[in-house]
């Protein structure tokens, strides 16, 4: 029952039509192996899943038990490593681990061989940065530097705001509608493993863009539509929670929103120009929330002296839908 075949066999199922066999797990036998407390170790599975994900977990002093899908998983693993900049970090590869043929290797990362082992096999990893190497916290609110963009994002502190008021939940899903870069679906999703998110883009480039900022940031299960709201709507799963960033004004896509989320839902929209900000007006005066308005200025330098410079006003309502 812990990422194996168990769980899709009795999904579905009421406890009382089976029985569980417990047995000792490889995560306990890999942290008995190493001395690492398991309640202070992070699990990822890479069966049927992407090694990208494992952006996500790399910190300091981080200890990740890694549960290979094939013998190659161990080098592929230590390559995203070194091009992440945690070449230096430590790796252990145990082999048919419980088994009278166990076998353990050990090594760095950056110079982890590219010869596959065993089939049957699981790594722990101990991250460690090399020189110079920031940490990205799963806290919304990431640098704007950290995302690839044409420059239509939501700035940081715009955004930190924003995630806070969608309020993402494990297990919940998000609409972000006009996502631009992807950084509120992409921060969503980073709050919790569980977390999902659909981001709809009318823009190809910006669609395919958001996906590449995706993998690096360590969700690569986010998924990208390209298409024209609402329209792109058709067929997919309802959302807890919605995020409008473009087309704010657009009074069928507003329906279509509400129309699709479900009660106890949360909206969130943002509207910079003054068109946008007066339908927010007008939505918070018929289905009312909250209203509010962030200024947010930076330090910049001027001479040889420092100045606010403001960035635009931004207008946000939040709903929930009752």
């Amino acid at each position: 029952m812990f990422y194996g075949v168990g769980v899709p066999l009795t999904r579905g199922l009421s406890v009382s039509e089976f029985r569980v066999v417990p047995q000792v797990s490889a995560l306990s036998l890999a942290c008995a192996r190493l001395g690492w407390p398991v309640a202070e170790t992070s699990v990822v599975s890479l069966v049927n899943r992407p090694v990208s994900q494992l952006h996500r977990q790399l910190y300091a002093g981080q200890r990740i038990i890694v549960l290979s899908e094939s013998g190659d998983s161990p080098s592929q693993v230590a390559t995203l490593l070194a091009q992440a900049g945690f070449g230096s970090s430590r790796l252990s590869v145990f082999e048919n681990l419980g088994g009278p043929a166990e076998r353990c290797t050990s090594g760095v990362a950056a110079v982890w061989p590219e010869e596959p082992c065993g089939n049957l096999n699981l790594i722990a990893i101990l991250c460690v940065p090399d020189a110079a190497v920031p940490s990205l916290p799963l806290l919304p609110g990431l640098p704007d530097g950290a995302f690839e963009t044409d420059g239509q994002m939501t700035k940081r502190e715009v955004r930190a705001v924003t995630l806070a008021r969608l309020a993402p939940l494990p297990g919940q899903l998000l609409w972000d509608v006009g996502a631009g870069t992807g950084t509120i679906a992409i921060e969503w999703m980073r709050v919790h493993p569980s977390c999902a998110c659909i981001a709809f883009e009318r823009h190809v480039d910006r669609a395919t863009r958001i996906h590449r900022n995706a993998v690096r940031l360590g969700v690569p299960g986010l998924k990208a539509i390209e298409g024209v709201a609402p329209a792109a709507f058709a067929g997919q799963p309802a959302p807890d929670a919605i995020f409008i960033g473009g087309g704010v004004a657009d009074d069928n896509l507003f329906d279509a929103c509400w129309e699709a989320l479900a009660s106890g839902g949360r909206l969130v929209a943002n509207a910079v120009t003054i068109e946008s900000e007066a339908r927010l007006v007008s939505r918070h005066a018929q289905y009312g929330g909250d209203l509010m308005r962030m200024m947010v200025s930076r330090a910049e330098p001027v001479g040889g002296s420092y100045a606010w410079r403001p960035m635009m006003p931004i207008t946000q309502w939040t709903v929930t839908k009752p």
